[in-house]
């Protein structure tokens, strides 16, 4: 898994539209992607899909880095250890430190770059 990180300038994704229930037992269907036949178009939504979806991704991990420097708060009485948070998030040990790291510069409002 690569190391945390913030790019200096956020992209503005596409808005992901939720599946509905009969078209994710489709395994071909994907975002009606395969309905566009314009490949102009089907580049400009897949890139728009492709963006919203990094984005969606870092925001993810801000929040796993925020929540793996919560559980390991020394100040709570049943913070985790580096290890069992880990094993929790199925991270390596190292990289569970680097994100605990991570995720105390973000709750200090801190440079979130500096990893």
């Amino acid at each position: 898994m690569a190391e945390p990180e913030r790019t200096e300038r956020r992209l503005r994704p596409a808005p992901l539209l939720f599946e509905p229930a009969e078209a994710v037992t489709d395994p071909e269907h994907f975002f009606d992607l395969e309905s566009i036949e314009d490949p102009r178009e089907l580049l400009a939504r897949a890139t728009e899909l492709t963006v919203a979806f990094r984005a969606a991704q870092d925001r993810a991990v801000e929040f796993q880095a925020l929540a793996a420097a919560q559980l390991a708060d020394p100040r709570r009485f049943d913070r985790l250890a580096p290890a069992a948070i880990a094993e929790q998030a199925q991270w390596t040990e190292d990289y569970a430190r680097k994100m605990i790291e991570f995720g105390e510069s973000l709750l200090r409002g801190g440079d979130a770059d500096a990893s």
